[in-house]
């Protein structure tokens, strides 16, 4: 089992987004791992200050209650190839345009799907 320091040195996914509502405009900020570990600040530098405070407090209550922690989600952990069900109809109009552009289904559906 890790204690709180270790897991603040993994390398988690930090999402940080300007937000500009009836509040006003600020920084909120989350760990993507970590359901729940979130924080706000005027400033992005503040955000992630917080954040850190959040997600150290966020582990600490979790493992006081003997809750698993999430490890970070990496790159590593992805294929790069996944199974998707469609209708026939999409199905067919996708091999149509795919034949139309000279790919194949998986180039054409990688470029439709990045864009």
């Amino acid at each position: 089992m890790k204690n709180v320091k270790e897991y603040m040195a993994l390398p988690y996914n930090y999402i940080i987004q300007p937000i500009n509502d009836e509040s006003g405009f600020y920084f909120y900020a989350r760990i993507l791992e970590l359901d729940g570990c979130q924080s706000t600040g005027e400033t992005f530098e503040e955000a992630y200050k917080n954040l850190r405070e959040a997600m150290e407090g966020w582990i600490e209550a979790k493992m006081e209650g003997g809750f698993e922690i999430p490890l970070p989600v990496g790159y590593e952990h992805f294929s790069g190839k996944f199974l998707v069900r469609i209708p026939k109809s999409l199905h067919y109009k996708l091999a149509v345009e795919a034949e139309q552009e000279g790919v194949s289904l998986n180039q054409y559906a990688v470029y439709k799907l990045s864009r």
